[in-house]
């Protein structure tokens, strides 16, 4: 989600709002944001003449409930380009609140060989991280897509494609764009003929309206969001509710087309389910407890797998990487405190999850999760638990990995992250096995369904299935012995020979990965 956001939306928080919309002059064009007909936010952009091209600013603030909280954050961008709107360099920051990570790059070249250089510095924490990659083009950002394609002239029918730099994955990937008529757009109380534009952006389809000059006059997102053109009045007045309506998480869980229900997922020995309306990764989703066939994926409880030969690629996952910084000293001393006096791969691993669990105020954010910053903050949602958790394992000698996907709480499938990490049984004996630290569980439990494998920029790849995916329950097996919640049974028949147990039992949370609203009313369940 913060992903989606962060491509789509610029941002800014209360504090810093008039001090950022203070360098916006009479030429910026400011948009509404919303979510479901709910104004959620603005974004203010503007272009300015430079010495070598132009400068590309964009800020604005976003509200939005996620998970029953609600939820801000601020994001800050500048592109520079010549004058055929070339990308030279950027600046990009994300900030849900806690402090912001911030992207800051420049492009060199062509080189000899036609080939660009990346380069890139990532602050989280105070610190700076920074590495170089090469390109075979020079890249953009979405910043400048709508200048590009004016500078080239926009006509009907005509297809262009680049490579854009999404400094929200800090990764790069082809858009396709297709040119449509001019058409007549209103936005509020005027209308303005513009063009529309199609664009495909590793399968996560937006729609906008461009006018020849280069400005967006609307633009159309999945899941709902829109952004139209409006006077900075207008604009600027959220009028944003003590509780917005529209929960963008909730709006986009998946609900199962079952004839049995699930009452407590880590009763779920075996699931077998149907997925519909989307294209499926194999690579991703076959293997650790998963097999698929077509578009029908089996789920096993991953409390029976068993070792097999080691996996010659495990150790790649011990590599410290641009969000999860498994090499900083402060994560490695935390992660040493975390399994002190653990003995094997699987007890340590455990003692971890238990840890990190333990450790973070649970609380649904719009951010980068770097697991240094969240190691600093103590506070974030699924994907802050599990960069903390993977660069905390790597710290100490065991290989971990993300995987995202869906899982199942409260009578639907969310989108969720959790780790995999790899169990050393034995020298030459081994296996992959998926934890969950926000919710607890050691190892997660069956109806964790894995999409993709990997940091945000493959996170982002089940992007275009939200909104789109369908699911039927094909089989459901359950643990043996395990007892069915029977709604209106006479309550004789569930008291015979029991007495009423002198304990509160613990409430589940609202929904998703929300596990509870402070770090020490987390539940721990046996799975011994």
């Amino acid at each position: 989600m913060a992903t989606l956001v962060a491509r789509s939306y610029g941002q800014s928080s209360k504090t810093n709002l008039a001090t950022d919309l203070a360098r916006y002059g009479s030429t910026a064009v400011w948009r509404g944001v919303y979510y479901r007909g709910e104004k959620i936010g603005f974004t203010v952009s503007q272009t300015t003449k430079t010495e070598n091209g132009f400068e590309l600013q964009e800020d604005g603030r976003l509200q939005m409930l996620l998970l029953g909280q609600d939820t801000a954050a601020r994001i800050h961008t500048i592109a520079r380009v010549d004058g055929s709107f070339t990308l030279h360099g950027f600046e990009f920051s994300l900030d849900p609140g806690t402090g912001p990570i911030e992207v800051k790059g420049t492009v060199d070249g062509p080189s000899a060989a036609n080939m660009w250089r990346l380069n890139l510095a990532i602050t989280s924490g105070g610190v700076t991280r920074t590495e170089t990659r090469d390109l075979p083009e020079a890249p953009v950002v979405t910043q400048n897509l709508s200048r590009l394609l004016a500078d080239k002239r926009l006509v009907p029918g005509t297809h262009h494609e680049w490579t854009v730099l999404d400094p929200a994955t800090l990764q790069s990937a082809k858009v396709s764009i297709r040119i449509g008529a001019r058409t007549i757009v209103r936005a509020n109380d005027t209308v303005v003929p513009a063009f529309r534009v199609d664009m495909d952006f590793r399968g996560l389809q937006t729609t906008s309206w461009v006018t020849d000059t280069g400005e967006v006059v609307r633009e159309e997102s999945p899941l709902g969001l829109i952004t139209v053109r409006e006077p900075a009045e207008r604009a600027q007045g959220l009028a944003v509710s003590s509780r917005i309506q529209a929960d963008l998480l909730q709006a986009a869980a998946v609900v199962p087309q079952t004839t049995e229900r699930i009452d407590e997922p880590r009763d779920v020995r075996r699931l077998k389910l149907r997925l519909d309306g989307a294209p499926l990764s194999v690579e991703d989703i076959d293997g650790v407890g998963q097999r698929i066939d077509g578009n029908v994926i089996e789920l096993t409880d991953p409390r029976m797998l068993e070792a097999s030969a080691a996996d010659p690629r495990a150790r790649e996952y011990l590599a410290a990487e641009a969000l999860i910084e498994s090499d900083d000293p402060l994560i490695s001393a935390e992660a040493e405190q975390a399994v002190r006096g653990a003995q094997g791969d699987r007890n340590r691993a455990e003692r971890l999850t238990r840890y990190v669990n333990g450790l973070l105020d649970k609380k649904p954010t719009v951010s980068l999760p770097s697991a240094r910053e969240v190691l600093r903050t103590k506070v974030g949602d699924c994907n802050e638990h599990t960069a903390l958790f993977v660069a905390m394992a790597r710290s100490i000698g065991i290989p971990a990995r993300i995987a995202v996907g869906l899982v199942f709480m409260h009578g639907a499938f969310y989108y969720h992250a959790w780790p995999e990490v790899y169990i050393t049984e034995r020298p030459g004996r081994g296996l992959w096995l998926p934890v969950d630290p926000t919710l607890n569980q050691f190892p997660a439990d069956t109806t964790h369904l894995r999409l993709a494998r990997g940091g945000l920029d493959r996170q982002s790849a089940i992007l275009p299935l939200i909104g789109r995916l369908k699911m039927t329950i094909v089989e459901l097996e359950f643990v043996p012995g395990t007892e069915r919640v029977i709604v209106g049974r006479a309550t004789e028949q569930a008291a015979d020979g029991a007495a009423t147990l002198p304990i509160d039992l613990p409430r589940p949370a609202a929904s998703g990965c929300r596990c509870g609203s402070t770090k020490n009313n987390a539940t721990t369940r046996s799975t011994q």
